[in-house]
């Protein structure tokens, strides 16, 4: 058993989604395995790969503000203990993309455990939480910054209802600079007509690895 000091802390709605974003048990269990250690234990992920990382990253914010939030209200560091500790129970209510006003005290042996459980979110929430998910690993792979606007958006969602999340991030991975543009961008991704008003399907394109002069752009 791991001994810790904290005995628990709130878990937002935005984790349960981006947990439900991902597609096989064992990128389930990876990401719930680093929140787990990271909010108990104060431990990093450093082995994380694929989307279990992806969607690490796009909760880190929330997640290192809580730690910080225990932390500072504590005034003591969360790391690994092999022996018996005192442990506080506050459960460092600081941080999240929306602060969560739902609680469910749960009853437990010890006071101060509790979870989280959060305000539903709204479809549009929701689509919002996918685009971030999608620009934060897109500007991994592509080691830039791009910030994304309302139009990539409209065009992310609608390419949703022919692919999956995962098949997206396939398709960018799949970017290979021999037979493509050396410079594409989301905007470029998701269009749904090339110049000439013709209907494109460059992610399906990508997810074939078509040759560049079959390309209409």
């Amino acid at each position: 058993m791991k001994l810790t000091k904290r005995k628990g802390f709130n878990f937002f709605r935005s984790y349960y989604d981006v947990y439900n974003e991902l597609d096989t048990h064992k990128d389930k269990v990876a990401f719930i395995d680093a929140l787990f250690d990271r909010q108990f234990l104060g431990i990093r992920p450093t082995k994380l790969t694929g989307m279990a990382k992806f969607a690490y990253i796009s909760q880190t914010n929330s997640i290192d503000s809580q730690v910080k939030g225990y932390e500072d209200k504590t005034k003591s560091k969360l790391t690994p203990h092999n022996e018996e500790i005192n442990t506080p129970t506050v459960g460092g209510r600081q941080g999240g993309l929306a602060p969560p006003t739902l609680q469910v005290e749960e009853k437990e042996k010890e006071k101060g455990e509790y979870i989280d459980v959060g305000l539903p979110k709204t479809k549009q929430d929701k689509d919002l939480d996918r685009y971030k998910l999608f620009l934060t690993k897109w500007n991994e792979i592509k080691n830039s910054k791009y910030k994304g606007n309302t139009n990539d958006l409209v065009n992310f969602n609608f390419w949703l209802k022919t692919y999956t999340p995962t098949e997206i991030i396939k398709a960018v991975e799949n970017h290979d600079t021999r037979f493509w543009a050396e410079k594409i961008n989301p905007q470029w991704l998701f269009r749904t007509k090339d110049t000439k008003g013709q209907p494109v399907d460059y992610i399906g394109q990508l997810l074939e690895h078509v040759n560049r002069s079959k390309l209409r752009v």
